[in-house]
């Protein structure tokens, strides 16, 4: 498909336009928050869904006990994105969503969204020792899109290294085995906000999380709620009414939009070259912008996972550690954390008692890197 040359400037110009303003990520992230609190439905006099949230932050965390739960897809979605700074694009394959709740308040203290791992991963390839075969790892391994604590739960109880700490437990290893009827062995999630903070929620959580090194970040920002299908119904349009990623089609919007980059670079390159090295310069600037991200891995207590992962055997091996996995002794790890950092807080008085979701009032108060 090649563009008229009226039609490719005007689509370079849009997309130029679109990623100029974002010269950090967490620029970037506070632009698509705006765009998904928009859409949030106001609650009903009465029924504010905050009410589900934890907000008791006199209970000492010794005195807490949790459960794994799933919840309504629209309910989830709905107060995950009231939590989130951030909340990836879905994508087809895996999903399991789980909210995971204090059980003396029956409320909420955090979402987990589990999804299909990436295709490829450098931490992954080097622990395995090369690109393992997609057959096998897809049935055996799960990635972590989405661990958010509520706010400022997170904060006062360190409440993001007990939702990972329960993402590797055999607790919700055993829900996952059950809907996909098969026996995960890996676990793996990446930190969010990559070399732009210093330091991630999943660092210090041996034996359950384990660093593994840096993805290699360099791909370009996804297109926003509004302009995304502004774009994909004008190329479509202009492709005869055709679209040109099937809708079938597995990360189907970062198809998309690769499709529609490269076909302005062509476009640009046959009828202007000069406007072709610009647009080139920007989509290259834009894609500075991504940062490479911490990845960590959780082989369950499992000792031969890498052998299962190649297809050497079928059969998991429980190591020494094994039961440290199970969801009692996982709460035990965390309520030591968890001790300790709320009686510093209370004792330097930063203890916070507000809770903390997006919304139209709360946009320019709130920092996106929490």
């Amino acid at each position: 498909m090649i563009l008229d040359k009226q039609d490719s400037i005007y689509a370079a110009t849009k997309l130029m336009r679109y990623f100029k303003d974002f010269n950090r990520i967490d620029d970037y992230f506070r632009a698509r928050k705006i765009e998904r609190v928009r859409d949030i439905p106001a609650p009903l006099p009465g029924m504010s869904l905050e009410d589900d949230m934890f907000q008791d932050y006199d209970l000492h965390p010794e005195d807490m006990n949790f459960q794994i739960v799933e919840m309504p897809t629209k309910l989830f979605d709905t107060l995950l994105e009231k939590t989130a700074s951030f909340s990836p694009d879905e994508n087809p394959g895996k999903t399991l969503k789980l909210v995971v709740k204090e059980t003396t308040t029956n409320t909420v203290v955090g979402f987990i969204r589990y999804g299909s791992p990436l295709i490829n991963s450098k931490p992954r390839n080097d622990f395995l020792g090369g690109v393992p075969d997609l057959d096998i790892f897809n049935k055996r391994a799960i990635m972590g899109f989405n661990i958010v604590p509520v706010q400022p739960f997170g904060y006062n109880y360190l409440g993001g290294k007990l939702l990972a700490a329960i993402c590797c437990s055999h607790a919700s290893r055993r829900m996952l085995n059950k809907k996909y009827d098969t026996k995960f062995c890996l676990f793996e999630t990446t930190s969010l906000y990559g070399n732009i903070k210093g330091a991630s929620m999943y660092d210090g959580m041996r034996p359950y999380l384990r660093y593994k090194g840096d993805t290699q970040s360099k791909f370009l920002l996804t297109l926003g709620e509004d302009i995304y299908p502004e774009m994909r119904d004008w190329f479509t349009e202009k492709n005869g009414g055709e679209e040109l990623i099937h809708k079938g089609a597995s990360s189907r919007k970062l198809k998309m939009q690769t499709k529609m980059v490269g076909i302005v670079k062509k476009s640009l390159l046959e009828h202007d070259k000069k406007a072709y090295e610009l647009f080139s310069k920007e989509i290259a600037k834009a894609s500075d912008v991504t940062t490479q991200k911490r990845f960590y891995m959780s082989e369950y207590g499992y000792s031969n996972v890498r052998d299962v992962l190649l297809g050497k055997t079928n059969d998991l091996t429980k190591a020494e550690n094994y039961d440290r996995f199970e969801l009692e002794n996982v709460v035990t790890w965390w309520k030591k954390l968890a001790t300790k950092r709320y009686i510093k807080m209370i004792r330097e008085d930063k203890l916070r008692r507000e809770l903390e979701v997006w919304n139209q009032e709360t946009m320019n108060k709130i920092d996106i890197i929490r």
